[in-house]
């Protein structure tokens, strides 16, 4: 993202140097071994656990965190692992407000769960800083797969295979692999290079060679995939953006939300990255909110998120949207954008509000705007793909396709939940499926 001479409100270094860092620290600070110990005692460690029913990857918490209680973090971390390669991501992105501890019993009891998400970070981050990896490669089965697009999905996918003894090659457009965990989870969720220690730490279980600026219809197509390889997953997530659909829209000042928070992500330096003095964003679910709330870190006067539904059917959640709110984030809720009014770059978005059923009230407001980022969903991008479902990849079963011998999980899959840990579920069930398939044990 570049400053433009059509809109002097965007501009960079609004904030003192300090200002950045304080804003961008990390947003939960992980446990020290005592507090874990604390924690992780508040278990009930239930035989028929709601939150292993809960999680997208059936981790078996109650394990994991018994496995804390008597000090052996490293062995919770191989249980987390086992299910969840990606674990230490997801225990800093995973809604677990929404998932396994709003299912824990004690958050039934006491409305204060077992704090899951934190302790799984506490096991993953003890085991990664060992910085030795805990499986071993099968015997090679001499088969190769390709796996295009190197997000949560794909990396997934990758792993389980290698582990089965399978050669992989990971493809990925961009320079740098991780997919959203790289480019587009808000960045005070994770600090430090997390995101790119993960994928290094990953690839330590070998037989996965990676290809990077390798975008599929362009570089690669999948009619050569299929003749190179034995089996095709396709991870590519959702490439475009979709459009407001209004006169106004390619004014100076609109921006993709998901480019906004890659460049923010990519920043060597965040007193260099510009933002609008007053900022719209427009949408309801956890880009819309991370790019809102990295809005007003950066700096940002005026932030305001527009949802054209009520609070209550946005898909982040009710902790994301508080957490939006004690940022600075206002939330204007039933009303969608109508007009961008501004010679040639925006200088107010005029809004009208809607009842529950998205109907015009007749009522409208504008709104100072500099900046508006579009949050309001991405589409699946390429003609060189399977049958689709919806605008996303139709899929049967673990992740099948119309196309004999390719695969496709993540968000470009129907049926997903546009979550990191969903992806991490899909591809690795698709791992095992291939793996079925090429050994000649699939049902």
């Amino acid at each position: 993202m570049s400053q433009n001479t059509f809109t002097p409100g965007i501009v960079a270094g609004r904030l003192d140097p300090g200002e950045y860092t304080a804003n961008f620290a990390d947003l939960h600070p992980p446990l020290d071994p005592h507090e874990a110990l604390v924690a992780a005692d508040r278990c009930y460690f239930c035989h028929d656990a709601p939150c292993i029913t809960a999680c997208p990857t059936s981790i078996d918490i109650p394990l994991f965190i018994r496995q804390i209680a008597t000090d052996t973090p490293e062995a919770a971390a191989r249980t987390i692992f086992d299910q969840n390669i990606l674990g230490g991501m997801c225990a800093r992105v995973c809604p677990t407000e929404t998932l396994c501890e709003e299912a824990c019993v004690r958050e039934a009891a006491e409305g204060k769960p077992v704090l899951i998400g934190r302790l799984q970070r506490y096991a993953t981050d003890t085991a990664m800083a060992a910085n030795h990896h805990p499986y071993s490669r099968a015997e090679p089965t001499g088969k190769r797969v390709a796996v295009v697009g190197a997000g949560p999905a794909g990396l997934a996918c990758a792993h389980r295979l290698a582990m089965h003894g399978h050669d992989v090659t990971l493809f990925d457009a961009r320079d740098r692999i991780g997919g959203l965990n790289e480019y587009g989870i808000a960045a005070y969720k994770t600090v430090g290079g997390f995101a790119r220690a993960e994928v290094d730490w990953l690839l330590q279980i070998g037989g996965i060679e990676v290809k990077t600026g390798q975008r599929l219809g362009e570089q690669i197509s999948l009619e050569g995939l299929r003749g190179d390889f034995d089996a095709v997953f396709l991870g590519v997530g959702l490439g475009g953006v979709n459009a407001l659909g209004f006169a106004g829209e390619d004014s100076s000042g609109i921006e993709d939300a998901v480019d906004f928070i890659a460049d923010l992500r990519q920043a060597h330096d965040l007193a260099k990255l510009p933002v609008g003095r007053d900022v719209v964003v427009i949408g309801g679910g956890m880009t819309a909110i991370d790019a809102a709330v990295q809005a007003r870190l950066l700096g940002a006067l005026n932030v305001t998120l527009v949802y054209r539904r009520g609070r209550e059917r946005m898909n982040a959640s009710p902790y994301e949207q508080d957490l939006a709110a004690s940022k600075g984030v206002r939330i204007v809720t039933n009303a969608r954008p109508v007009a961008i009014h501004g010679n040639g770059a925006v200088r107010e978005i005029e809004l009208e509000y809607t009842d529950d059923e998205l109907r015009p009230t007749g009522q409208t407001i504008r709104l100072a705007a500099d900046q508006v980022f579009k949050a309001i969903g991405q589409t699946l991008t390429g003609d060189d793909l399977p049958a689709r479902d919806g605008g996303k990849l139709a899929v049967t079963g673990p992740g099948r396709t119309s196309i004999k011998g390719v695969w496709a999980g993540g968000d470009c899959a129907a049926g997903g939940d546009d979550l990191t840990v969903t992806a991490v579920a899909q591809g690795r069930d698709v791992a095992e499926d291939i793996h079925a398939s090429l050994t000649g044990k699939a049902g």
